[in-house]
């Protein structure tokens, strides 16, 4: 069924003459509240909402505050190529403040180089899993940004491919130049995890990766929640800072947990005894997901519970 047409009294009586059967309505302008929203909008809403109309069009490729931090991630990164690049950055008129490629394979130093010669405001640089670049380019793009005397104040390289010790004293040698800053706050694992997509939330470190007491190797090291609270002891606190390689660390509260206190999980994660109790378990094995997994969980039609997947193709199959 056609909706029926809304039309004026004096043209919809049915004898006079009906000139409004098909009108053809001209689009109007946008909205003005649309053009105050750009400023708040990712590169991927930004290029969408320029293909609209030509006043949308107009506004996001003349307007430069809309692109002074510019994050790439999913679904972007894939694509994000060094000429690409080189034309969303040149929108910003060399007042970019903030640059995070988050896993963008296909960026080069070469690349990365060109925008940081004429963006020499950048604040945060953010090029976790830039598997392009190599440390040797970091080291060239953090001296040329600290001979024009600016405060970086946030740096995230991890994921970079060969970085070793060398590279990260020359990195922080440089960054030295610039302003002293505070004292690095630690990093927690929770609070890490919960952070990696990236709407560029505040970077707790200058720099994200340190040299890891345990294995000596350049990585993100992470604190315990137990050694940073006022009851830590400098024992434990020692005891406890590692990188994910060298410590097992719960995915709940993040504090390390030795291998008596693993309990089984239902998923990749791990947990301690603590923070499994107080997970819901599957009804037939007694096994618990991890909160990052708890959507492959399946309701239970007899009990108030749940069931993983194994249980789950277990019932099904011995009902069939």
């Amino acid at each position: 069924m056609k909706p029926q047409q809304i039309l004026p009294a004096s043209v919809s009586h049915p004898g006079s003459k009906n000139r409004y059967t098909n009108p053809e309505v001209e689009p109007g302008p946008p909205h003005e509240a649309l053009f105050f929203v750009l400023t708040y909008l990712d590169v991927f809403e930004l290029l969408v909402m320029s293909e609209v109309c030509m006043p949308l069009r107009d506004a996001v490729s003349k307007d430069v505050l809309p692109w002074r931090n510019i994050i790439i991630e999913r679904p972007l990164n894939s694509r994000l190529s060094d000429e690409i690049l080189v034309q969303i950055t040149t929108r910003a008129h060399g007042r970019l403040r903030t640059l995070a490629l988050i896993n963008c394979f296909k960026i080069t130093d070469d690349g990365l180089q060109t925008i940081i010669e004429k963006n020499h405001l950048i604040s945060k640089l953010h090029i976790p899993g830039c598997s392009g670049l190599t440390p040797e380019g970091i080291i060239r793009i953090v001296k040329t940004l600290s001979q024009h005397h600016n405060s970086l104040e946030s740096l995230q390289i991890n994921g970079i491919y060969s970085l070793k010790k060398e590279h990260l004293e020359t990195i922080s040698s440089h960054l030295q130049m610039n302003p002293p800053q505070q004292k690095p706050q630690p990093i927690l694992y929770r609070h890490h995890r919960n952070s990696l997509t990236s709407r560029n939330k505040e970077s707790r470190r200058m720099i994200d990766v340190d040299i890891c007491p345990k294995c000596n190797e350049v990585r993100i090291v992470f604190d315990c929640p137990r050694a940073t609270s006022k009851s830590g002891r400098e024992q434990s606190f020692t005891h406890c800072r590692g990188c994910s390689f060298c410590i097992s660390r719960c995915e709940e509260c993040g504090r390390c947990v030795d291998d008596e206190e693993v309990e089984e999980t239902l998923c990749s994660g791990i947990l301690c005894t603590d923070c499994w109790l107080n997970l819901p378990k599957c009804c037939f094995c007694n096994k618990a997901y991890c909160k990052q997994h708890a959507n492959q969980q399946c309701s239970s039609p007899d009990t108030t519970g749940f069931l993983c997947d194994l249980c789950n193709e277990k019932l099904e199959f011995t009902g069939n």
